[in-house]
């Protein structure tokens, strides 16, 4: 059995050292217990991932521990039974799976929130014992693109450079990353080197996001023509002799094919014919290129997430390969991960169509390598399905059990309402998370309690290839197990004892790290640049105190900050390869009555599905419910106006958001969050609208250009309610709200509930409703609407208020009535209806209210955003809403002038 009480390994202070669970980034954290029970956060100046900065996500941390809405202990079929019942259950079930229908009729499907030792033995279990590569990850759906596109230029998934060349760069192009919310921490490192250094800054995507507050130029290209910009500066590199022949023919293959293939776009204004750029922001663009050798091209989701997303990847490593910038100082092209250890599960294999350790299937030298280490004769010896023909595979019969780890599929995957329906139909599905109620939980026939952040220990690696320890800091209620033991007694079960008899996951590491060292050398074709030879034999008192590393690691030391520095690539001559890009674009056509572009993307203090940080009231404080961008010229010809309701139309379902008119979106675009589910809205679930087009390469899905039409949703009256403990099911359907939407706030949850019947009819059925309940009610109401408060015994419970539609903006403030624990003079303040509102709450990491900003804006007269930010502190913490205060400076001074016109 696992320890599971709190890692008592501190420093003099009584802090420990972790890593942040969220971005790829990998943020250093330093974390202690209270006398209050209470975590206390800062961050870890030393790790070199961030030097003690951390954005608004991980400052709230302590916010997002679970102890409500935990799992806590096993169950089968909704019976709660011990452990040993229950991973009997599901080890019996799994061999019954494989002796009537064979290996492939197994699946798991995993997460980037796994530690890289939970990662490791689930990959062992299903392709070395099981015998199918049927496992795949929730990265699947934000990296593939750019592993296909490295394996297909370097011979090997490798991210070549490190967050330092982000400062020591004269130009950084990002494309398809809104830096400045997903990953806030270097785009912090990069704004200060902007400011100090003078780098200059490209951003190209189609919206006009928050990043852009340090562009030099942003190039809004008409959705999925990344190819066509990059293919064509591979062109005009050659046209203006800015092509390093040397390199090219020294360390390179190919470069011939690719570069004729890239005559298409060998003018500048077939470039902007097909992106919709100007020719002369196209051309800016392409000598800056020329003229800065250091230069790094830093991508995400805004490339990977295309059914052309691998060709993406390759068109930007292409002018890297061609000018010889890659391995340099400050030259690199950048790929930089969604999720906290999603390089740590490409590095042992997470993916279907990968092995562990960076080997690789029809490589016979690996198939026998990882035979002999694993000392099995049922290794996996082909590609397993993706994720979504794993789930696909479910829908046709092939796939009999699955198993679910740290992830909410039901929510996250495309045309989500399919994936529910082939979720409950699964005839045998284990889930096993740390939250008990998810959209995927209560599909689960077995459901098994993990660790969560602060309970378990191990290793993640971050996007510069930087290797981290999550501890365990805090006691892990109920039954909750780390996900590797979990793993073993399950694979124990299945009659694999002596291959999964771990006794800590530093076993596990060790492991894996003598795997990467295994036969790796320059004189074998089995050489890969992933090599942990240096630390394949540390102790377990080493792994506990183990520091921050960057592989490679060989022989007690880094070998290279930045790969294929050397000019040798892991293919097997030793040369990059040029990948020849056809004319192929991820944008499909739209038509009636999908006139509109649906992108999909990250809010900025949100996470994922909100599992966790749906958990933070400060966190939730910035976009309370979920909302669709569009630009003020289709809301006009379509009749929707702001912070009014809309229904959004694809070909795989409807959803119900609230409208935003934004500039930041180009015409015949919108653009809507990811992170709501069925646990905290009605509707506005984005990914019931996503089709499931993929890349042919990759596996990836398309979230970013699915056709839609929108069209305005008539409400008549609002109820809101605030209650200590939330509202269960049952509660939610007796309200009979045509949309709804839970926030997490200070003492307990917000809910709006909007309604096409007036708010009479709205009033009298909530009335009745109330009265069913056995609780007393106290109510106060007047011409602007209805008042209430719910008392079980003598304690308040809940509050309502009731209004049209149109009077809803000059209802009194129930939020602050739970905030300030049902004061009596708030109570009464309430119900006469003069409770003021709550200002909204701005800069999340130092809670700076909207009307801070703005009366500091006006006692004096500040017209610089670096004064607003000297006078309130707002955008010293992260940095993120800095482009949303110089928004608010140009509204007031807008106001102001409308009142001196109007006097």
């Amino acid at each position: 059995m696992p320890n599971t009480k709190r890692n008592t390994s501190k420093d003099n202070k009584g802090w420990i050292k972790t890593t942040c669970p969220y971005c790829g980034v990998g943020c250093g954290i330093e974390a202690k217990v209270l006398t209050s029970g209470k975590l206390d956060i800062r961050g870890d100046k030393e790790h070199p991932a961030n030097y003690g900065r951390l954005c608004s996500k991980g400052l709230a941390l302590a916010e997002t521990i679970l102890r409500k809405g935990r799992l806590l202990t096993p169950s089968i079929q909704d019976e709660e039974c011990s452990w040993d019942d229950a991973l009997t259950n599901v080890a019996t079930s799994l061999n019954d799976v494989i002796n009537k229908h064979g290996p492939d009729a197994v699946a798991f499907y995993v997460s980037g929130q796994l530690l890289t030792e939970d990662y490791y033995v689930v990959n062992k279990l299903m392709k070395g014992f099981i015998g199918s590569a049927n496992i795949d990850t929730n990265s699947r759906l934000c990296m593939a693109s750019a592993v296909a596109g490295h394996k297909r230029a370097f011979g090997e998934d490798c991210v070549p450079g490190n967050y330092q060349d982000l400062e020591l760069a004269n130009l950084v192009v990002l494309v398809g990353s809104n830096l400045a919310w997903c990953h806030p921490v270097l785009y912090q490192r990069l704004k200060i080197a902007k400011i100090q250094g003078g780098t200059k800054v490209v951003v190209i995507d189609p919206r006009r996001t928050s990043t852009c507050e340090i562009a030099d130029l942003h190039l809004p290209l008409f959705p999925g023509t990344d190819i066509a910009i990059f293919t064509g500066l591979l062109a005009y590199l050659s046209q203006h002799n800015h092509v390093n022949h040397s390199y090219v023919e020294q360390h390179t293959s190919n470069f011939d094919t690719a570069l004729k293939y890239s005559q298409r776009f060998s003018t500048i204004s077939s470039v902007s014919s097909v992106t919709g750029l100007r020719s002369s922001d196209i051309e800016m663009f392409y000598q800056w290129f020329c003229e800065n050798p250091k230069t790094v091209t830093l991508f995400s989701q805004g490339v990977n997430q295309s059914t052309s997303g691998t060709d993406k990847v390759n068109s930007i490593i292409n002018c890297h390969l061609a000018t010889g910038r890659i391995g340099r100082v400050g030259s690199s092209p950048f790929s930089i991960t969604g999720q906290p250890n999603a390089m740590g599960g490409r590095e042992v294999g997470g993916l279907a169509n990968t092995l562990a350790a960076h080997l690789e299937f029809g490589n016979e030298d690996h198939i026998a390598l990882l035979k002999d280490v694993w000392q099995t004769n049922k290794l996996a010896t082909k590609p397993g399905l993706k994720a979504i023909d794993m789930f696909d595979a479910i829908d046709s019969g092939k796939i009999k059990a699955l198993w679910i780890m740290a992830t909410n599929p039901a929510v996250s995957l495309p045309d989500s309402k399919k994936i529910n329906t082939l979720l409950a139909n699964c005839p045998f599905l284990i889930v096993s998370d740390c939250v008990s109620c998810t959209d995927t939980m209560q599909h689960a026939h077995v459901r098994l309690p993990a660790q969560g952040w602060s309970e378990k220990s191990g290793t993640v690696t971050n996007s510069e290839r930087t290797i981290s320890r999550q501890r365990r800091i805090m006691p892990t209620p109920g039954e909750g197990k780390p996900d590797w033991w979990i793993v073993c007694e399950v694979a124990k079960r299945m009659g694999f004892k002596e291959a999964f008899d771990y006794q800590s996951e530093a076993d596990i590491f060790s492991e894996y790290a003598k795997l990467t060292a295994a036969g790796n050398t320059k004189d074998k074709c089995t050489e890969r640049k992933l090599n942990l030879a240096a630390i394949q034999t540390m102790t377990t008192k080493d792994y506990q105190a183990f520091s921050p590393k960057q592989w490679p690691l060989i022989n007690n030391e880094i070998s290279s900050e930045r790969l294929f520095s050397d000019g040798h690539f892991s293919t097997p001559d030793g040369k990059a390869r040029f990948v020849a890009i056809d004319h192929r674009f991820s944008t499909p056509c739209t038509t009636s009555p999908f006139t509109l572009l649906l992108n999909s993307g990250r809010n900025r203090d949100q996470w994922h599905t909100m599992t966790q940080t749906g958990l933070s009231a400060s966190l939730s404080a910035h976009a309370a419910e979920p909302v669709v961008d569009i630009n003020p010229f289709d809301a006009t010809t379509r009749g929707i106006k702001n912070n009014k309701l809309v229904m959004i139309t694809s070909n795989t379902g409807k959803q119900i958001f609230k409208a935003h008119l934004s500039n930041d979106v180009m015409v015949g675009q919108c653009f809507a969050p990811i992170h709501w589910s069925k646990t905290n809205c009605s509707s506005g679930k984005v990914n019931s609208l996503i089709p499931t087009k993929t890349d042919l390469i990759s596996g990836q899905p398309a979230f970013k250009t699915t056709p839609v039409a929108i069209e305005p949703l008539m409400i008549s009256s609002v109820a809101t309610l605030i209650t200590p403990k939330g509202l269960n099911d049952k509660q939610l359907k007796t309200i009979c709200a045509d949309y709804w939407v839970k926030q997490t706030i200070k003492g307990g949850y917000f809910y709006r509930f909007l309604f096409k019947e007036s708010s009479k009819n709205v009033y009298s059925h909530l009335i009745l409703m109330l009265e069913h309940s056995g609780s007393s009610l106290i109510q106060g109401h007047g011409s602007t609407g209805w008042r209430g408060i719910i008392y079980c015994q003598t304690t308040p419970c809940l509050a309502f208020s009731i209004s049209s539609i149109e009077r809803e903006r000059i209802q009194p403030d129930i939020v602050q009535l739970l905030t300030s624990g049902f004061r009596e003079q708030d109570i009464h303040t309430f119900l006469s209806g003069c409770l003021v509102a709550i200002s909204p709450i701005i800069c999340t990491c130092k809670q700076v209210k909207l009307e801070t900003i703005e009366q500091a804006i006006i006692k004096d007269n500040l017209i610089n955003v670096e004064d607003v930010v000297v006078a309130t502190s707002a955008g010293t913490g992260c940095g993120s809403c800095i482009a949303e205060l110089v928004q608010i400076i140009s509204h007031v001074c807008e106001r102001d002038i409308e009142q001196e016109d109007a006097n």
